[in-house]
């Protein structure tokens, strides 16, 4: 996981739609980038629907919420639509970014040990500083706890 108080790493990804965002297009606003494992999986489900619930809120703070996982756009566009998700997925499937963020880990399900997304939030301030950094969170609690760190 990356270090609270470091610079958040630079990247360019495409979004659900396949346009492409860069960390830089959000600068003078709060981005809670967080990283999880897998489109229309239970916990994810969970998270990217609390997310979308809350995001109004978040807009009102002058935040903005990006989800990243390995999907493809294709995948993350079924996503979108099928929970009616009101902010931006990145497609990450070379995991560029997720290692680059720390977040490619080695994961124990079952007793089977396999490489994986560690569910992680990150809080990146209005000039792309790190200022939060959350580890192994609690797919349900996490977008209500991210809204309170935004204040």
């Amino acid at each position: 996981m990356l270090e609270i108080g470091t610079k958040a790493p630079e990247f360019t990804l495409q979004d659900q739609n396949g346009e492409l965002r860069s960390l830089s297009d959000y600068r003078g606003q709060k981005v809670v980038l967080y990283f999880y494992p897998k489109d229309m999986t239970g916990g994810c489900t969970k998270q990217a629907c609390a997310f979308g619930e809350l995001y109004p809120q978040f807009r009102e703070k002058g935040a903005v919420v990006l989800g990243v996982s390995k999907d493809s756009v294709a995948s993350h566009k079924k996503f979108e639509e099928k929970y009616g998700l009101p902010f931006t997925l990145l497609s990450d499937p070379e995991k560029t970014v997720i290692q680059a963020y720390d977040v490619w880990k080695e994961k124990k399900n079952y007793g089977k040990t396999t490489m994986g997304v560690v569910r992680t939030t990150y809080l990146i301030d209005e000039d792309g500083m790190i200022i939060r950094a959350y580890e192994k969170v609690n797919a349900g609690g996490n977008p209500a706890q991210m809204l309170e760190d935004v204040q």
